[in-house]
């Protein structure tokens, strides 16, 4: 096998591998030895099938076999007799006009990670910005509970709806003049201003009074769930029972006790716990985002260009999704299109901030254990259905790369947290409005963090908000995770087309479809005007 370095520029790396035609054949003779004691073969006895019959069944596929297997001798020993660290898999290249008995001439390119001195942990100082829960924040909590918990109770017989009342009625829904199916409901109770029905419903109960009859029109939406009455005018026939008002709700240990609590002061303390996790998490964003910051202020070096294409891809492609789910997504994506250069300066920022991590991480043995990864490969497996869960983990386990985007985002958090303790962590007290503009201000203090901010006053899209999300230094730093010592070699081109039935390999190779989102159930007769 012969090896020769053809390119050597900054971070790219190409090779010329010269595989020997003796090499390859050796390779099928070892392969020819391995399955002869299980080819059956009418007239022989099993295992005495002779090996020229046997190459001459087999030929194709057992040269296909030595050729791969060949390719990723070579690549193990171009990685650890260069001391390469891929950073993607390499491009592997099978010289044309290669045919059994010939020579193997490879063409490689690759790019490697960047050597980066281990980042110091020494003189990392962070301000926590802390916020207490004040007794009037879970005050609040607690009303805004007990605000959800709506009671009625019936009002006078001669009291006219209004909004905020509840009516009771039957109603019958007609288009054309023919009752439609679910268009029909008896002591139906509807909240005036709830929303809950189709437009222009509710605002008509409004004066009604019990025993009043009444014949309201409304349109359905254009995009109203049952085709059949989408864009239909409908009549619905209205017939009053009973007005009731909304009852005061008496905020007490009975209150408590119907939300299935011992009493009101388990359900303040579960309200202040509930805050407190709130205002924590806000807090870890500030702290990580000031980490991040200090990080990347003090190391500058040159990112693998495929790295970065990878994570604008990733980014890019959120955006256009909300751009397209604009009411303008022609603008959106005009507006996302003139940021682009912004958008791959976040992606570099990623990459840049995960390697560094990546390099904290190994130097200091940070790792997540076996448990922890059995943990992330449940959780991740309620994403499929019951019945491909054990393909799916029989995938992550038997795909390298599949593992190593699991772990990523828990490596980063465990890097994270390492630093965190090992930093000067000032407390500072502040309110929670605080805590969220010096967030904001991270945001916007950085360039490279977030598209500058636009001349004209008018609204922003949704893509944008998108924006502040991708490089939210909760921010994903991109590949913090170690990185291999080796990467297992691509397949060429050239031999992917001999490779036989795809079908025929194992289906714990490719993951499960995730399942599909459950269908509403069809809706009850009374459900048609919502």
């Amino acid at each position: 096998m012969q090896i020769v370095e053809t390119t050597n520029e900054g971070l790219k790396r190409a090779y010329s591998v010269t595989i020997s035609a003796k090499q390859i054949s050796d390779q099928i003779e070892g392969e020819v030895k391995r399955i002869a004691p299980q080819v059956q073969m009418q007239g022989f006895r099993p295992g005495k099938v002779p090996a020229n019959l046997i190459r001459k069944m087999h030929g194709a596929a057992l040269h296909q076999d030595a050729l791969n297997s060949s390719i990723r001798e070579a690549m193990d020993k171009l990685v650890e007799d260069n001391d390469l660290r891929p950073a993607m898999q390499p491009q592997i290249e099978l010289g044309e006009g290669y045919e059994e008995g010939k020579d193997a001439e490879l063409s490689v390119s690759l790019e490697v990670l960047p050597r980066i001195e281990t980042p110091s942990t020494d003189g990392l100082k962070i301000e926590k910005l802390v916020v207490p829960v004040a007794d009037s924040q879970v005050d609040e909590a607690v009303e805004r509970i007990a605000g959800q918990q709506k009671s009625f109770k019936d009002a006078a017989k001669t009291r006219k709806a209004a909004e905020g009342d509840q009516v009771v009625c039957d109603f019958l829904g007609k288009v054309d003049g023919v009752a439609f199916e679910g268009g029909a409901a008896e002591q139906q109770a509807i909240e005036i201003g709830a929303g809950r029905l189709i437009p222009g419903f509710e605002e008509q109960l409004v004066g009604l009074k019990a025993g009043d009859e009444k014949q309201i029109t409304v349109t359905f939406p254009e995009q109203y769930p049952a085709e059949h009455l989408a864009g239909k005018e409908a009549t619905f026939d209205i017939t009053v029972h009973q007005i009731k008002v909304e009852a005061e709700t008496t905020i007490d240990d009975e209150f408590a006790k119907q939300l299935g609590l011992e009493g009101l002061d388990q359900l303040r303390t579960l309200m202040r716990g509930q805050l407190e996790q709130e205002t924590a998490g806000l807090t870890r964003t500030q702290m990580k985002r000031a980490l991040l910051d200090q990080l990347a202020a003090g190391h500058d070096f040159d990112v693998p260009p495929s790295m970065v294409d990878a994570e604008f891809q990733q980014i890019w492609m959120q955006l256009v999704q909300e751009a397209a789910r604009e009411e303008d997504p022609e603008a959106a994506q005009k507006e996302i299109e003139a940021e682009k250069d912004d958008y791959r300066k976040i992606a570099e920022r990623r990459v840049r901030l995960g390697l560094l991590l990546s390099e904290i991480g190994q130097a200091n043995n940070v790792q997540v254990s076996q448990q922890e990864m059995q943990q992330l490969m449940m959780q991740a497996a309620q994403q499929y259905r019951p019945e491909d869960r054990e393909r799916f983990f029989q995938f992550v386990q038997s795909d390298p790369m599949a593992a190593a985007q699991l772990r990523a985002p828990l490596y980063e958090d465990k890097v994270i947290d390492f630093l965190i303790d090992q930093a000067e962590v000032t407390e500072r007290e502040v309110t929670r409005e605080e805590l969220q503009a010096a967030i904001e201000a991270d945001e916007s203090s950085d360039s490279a963090k977030k598209a500058p901010a636009r001349k004209t006053a008018a609204k922003k899209p949704a893509a944008k908000k998108t924006a502040a999300k991708t490089d939210e230094t909760e921010e994903k730093p991109a590949a913090a995770k170690a990185p291999a010592k080796k990467a297992p070699a691509k397949k060429p081109a050239a031999a992917k087309k001999a490779d036989g039935d795809d079908a025929a390999k194992p289906a714990a190779k490719k993951a499960p479809a995730k399942k599909a989102p459950a269908k509403k159930p069809a809706a009850k007769k009374s459900d048609a005007a919502s």
